[in-house]
């Protein structure tokens, strides 16, 4: 089964630790830092939306995108009560298109890893450019290299009064790619529905993205450690990317 399908009723209940709001208070300060101040945000594959409410509530023109229609049907659901709700569309993030451009895209929580085949990455990099205004900024994170490596083998449990998940990783080093084996059960009455899900992430380096980012067209890309605004250190698990795409020239 596709990544996100069955899981998708209950992946906000098994990641109440994802600090969302800490995060979004880490990407502003890269924003003021920089000098930036969007108007209307891209959430790349948004998931169940919990970034994009918060976006929205901060007074942002939000749109979120991505590929799970499972995903995006409890993203809207938990937009129904918002004045100012985020507008959600289902699309690859290989083939983003948007009807104009916007002032900022962020993709979160290793999205980009998820793009398993490096040329749907660069192929995303691009329509990302493609579809930033000028003087526009791209931020994300990546789990890096070391992590994924690190997690061969490991196994990971989550559970709450409605669900119990039981992750598998395996590293495959020829490959480059993490493996993530997810057996899930629900509670349906007094018995429970078990569902298989398979995710696969890929270890991207990260001179290679700064490379392919260039290549795509930004001017600048700055590196940093996980929600800290300084370099990332050795064996850092997780790296966050602003990639700035240069101002039109009068």
């Amino acid at each position: 089964m596709s990544a996100y399908t069955t899981l998708a009723g209950a992946y906000d209940g098994l990641t109440t630790d994802v600090p969302y709001e800490a995060i979004l208070d880490f990407l502003e300060a890269i924003l003021r830092r920089s000098g930036k101040t969007p108007a209307t945000v891209l959430d790349l594959a948004c998931g169940t939306g919990s970034m994009s409410l918060l976006l929205a509530q901060r007074g942002y023109q939000v749109i979120g995108a991505d590929i799970s229609e499972e995903m995006l049907t409890v993203a809207a659901q938990k937009a129904m009560a918002m004045e100012h709700p985020p507008f959600f569309v289902r699309q690859k993030m290989q083939n983003l298109r948007l009807p104009q451009p916007v002032d900022a895209v962020v993709c979160l929580l290793d999205s980009l890893n998820y793009l398993d085949e490096p040329a749907d990455c660069r192929k995303t990099l691009t329509r990302v450019f493609e579809n930033l205004a000028p003087g526009g900024v791209f931020l994300f994170d990546i789990n890096t290299p070391a992590k994924l490596r690190a997690l061969d083998g490991q196994v990971f449990l989550d559970e709450n009064e409605d669900s119990y998940c039981v992750w598998r990783a395996e590293f495959d080093r020829e490959e480059n790619r993490c493996y993530y084996g997810i057996d899930l059960f629900r509670r349906a009455g007094k018995l429970w529905q078990r569902s298989f899900e398979q995710h696969c992430e890929y270890a991207y380096e990260p001179q290679t993205l700064c490379r392919w980012l260039e290549e795509a067209g930004f001017s600048r890309v700055e590196q940093f450690g996980d929600c800290r605004l300084s370099a990332p250190a050795e064996g850092e698990q997780r790296i966050y990317f602003a990639a700035y795409k240069e101002e039109k020239k009068s």
